[in-house]
């Protein structure tokens, strides 16, 4: 536990440094989003000035750093941390010149793609009901420079759930502060349940690199909660989805542990996607109908849509440590239930 915090704690002063800096850098640059042109968000649309984006810069710098002091430098590290930088890299040109979407999933697939080359995949997913799906089944060996194989449905099902992370995740920050809440909140709640197995050490890397991505979240987020004078941009806010991704894989493939800390933001996916499928609309565009969107629209300040995002991380983070898997699946349930009934409320009204 004190090593975790030391984590967070080093990690969130650099990302408070950081931050100002990229901030004032960005502005200087005249690199800034003008909430009178971009009137289809909500993130800014009553400050005074533009305010810039660019949020990766100080999240990705600030794990980067803890990360290697902390952890030793294997070929999963290297990964993870130069899918990252390619992450970082895309998001900050799209901060600067947005770019096309398509562009943007073609480089998500990328991604996910290094970190599957660098040995991370999905061996195996819990059921819920007891046991578990082996999906290291079917693979491919061959010989390249030496010996190696590739796990077909494993590494299929790892690209996969990584796109839809540093998508669906990337959806959810609406509102000033949003992003960077539950963000933090997911990744300490990831490095509670690792420190339940410290003993082994392959949980340690979770451990540290939970800390590290809750630090730099915690250290960014007093720039970014209303009123905002930075906002994590694209570059932050695919890091978010991409990070929480990688922790979960390297938790255990614990992704229903994901699901379950991130309700509100999957749920709100599913629906986005339906949505737009039925208009039949590329999924792929905003349409502005977020559940953060249709809170703004019923009257909700910027400030208590924030603070309702987080208090659910959180509560469904405390969950978390006590019930065992078919207990989060109901419970799960039992929220898709309360998010369909209250989504429906809200849009009868607006």
């Amino acid at each position: 536990m004190l090593i975790f915090l030391l984590v967070i704690t080093l990690s969130a002063v650099i990302s408070g440094i950081l931050t100002p800096l990229t901030r004032n850098f960005f502005i200087k640059m005249k690199w800034v989003e003008n909430p009178a042109e971009k009137d289809k968000k909500t993130h800014n649309s009553t400050a005074l000035s533009p305010v810039p984006r660019g949020g990766g810069i100080p999240i990705f710098v600030s794990v980067l750093i803890s990360s290697l002091i902390f952890l030793k430098v294997d070929k999963h590290l290297i990964g993870i941390l130069l899918a990252s930088l390619i992450a970082l890299i895309v998001g900050l040109i799209d901060d600067v010149k947005d770019i096309s979407p398509k562009f943007r999933l073609f480089t998500n697939i990328i991604t996910a793609l290094i970190v599957v080359a660098f040995g991370i995949g999905i061996a195996y997913i819990s059921n819920p009901f007891g046991g578990i799906f082996d999906l290291s089944v079917f693979k491919i060996n061959f010989n390249f420079l030496g010996p190696h194989s590739i796990w077909i449905l494993s590494d299929l099902l790892a690209v996969v759930w990584i796109v839809w992370c540093m998508n669906i995740v990337g959806w959810a920050t609406g509102v000033d502060g949003q992003l960077p809440g539950f963000a933090a909140i997911s990744a300490i709640f990831i490095g509670i349940l690792a420190m339940r197995y410290s003993q082994d050490v392959s949980e340690w890397p979770v451990i540290i690199l939970a800390g590290a991505v809750a630090g730099a979240y915690l250290g960014f987020l007093p720039f970014n909660f209303y009123p905002q004078s930075i906002m994590p941009g694209y570059s932050g806010k695919s890091l978010a989805g991409f990070f929480l991704a990688v922790l979960a894989i390297l938790s255990g493939a614990k992704l229903a542990t994901i699901i379950f800390l991130l309700g509100i933001p999957m749920l709100d996916a599913v629906f986005t996607i339906i949505r737009r499928i039925i208009k039949k609309k590329p999924i792929y565009l905003g349409d502005g109908q977020h559940f953060h969107h249709q809170l703004l629209k019923r009257g909700w300040s910027r400030r208590s849509i924030a603070l309702v995002y987080w208090c659910f991380s959180f509560l469904l983070g405390y969950l978390s440590l006590f019930l065992n898997s078919t207990q989060k699946f109901y419970a799960f349930l039992g929220i898709t239930l309360l998010f369909i009934s209250i989504f429906i409320r809200i849009q009868k009204h607006t």
